[in-house]
């Protein structure tokens, strides 16, 4: 409505990482500036307006069984732009109507990356 406040500005996933410096390298060949803040214990990877956070964690079940979600404007941009940078697969059309590209990090979480036809 005019005039309302948004009360969320946005989500921002934290993900685990089984050693820091290797997420935040590979974020960083994917083209996101990177920054370990917390003595090796967390970072960050930003890119444009997306931005992903990592947290240390030393046992592998969970971040083999996390995965992020993030919506991109030219999907085929985007896989030209990876495929540059790191070995990936192919654009998979799904059957609820998006074209997705699935990267997985060093650590085991998956990262989805989607444009709505």
């Amino acid at each position: 409505m005019p005039g309302e406040t948004s009360l969320f500005e946005r989500a921002i996933p934290v993900l685990a990482s089984l050693d820091m410096a290797a997420s935040l390298d590979f974020f960083h060949k994917l083209g996101f500036e990177t920054h370990d803040v917390g003595d090796h214990n967390y970072g960050i990877a930003i890119r444009e307006h997306i931005e992903i956070h990592f947290w240390l964690c030393t046992d592998r079940h969970v971040a083999e069984n996390t995965s992020c979600y993030v919506r991109v404007n030219d999907i085929h941009a985007l896989h030209a732009d990876f495929a540059k940078r790191i070995d990936v697969g192919e654009v998979v059309e799904t059957p609820w109507g998006t074209d997705e590209l699935y990267v997985w990090d060093p650590s085991g979480n998956l990262l989805k990356f989607g444009q709505v036809k």
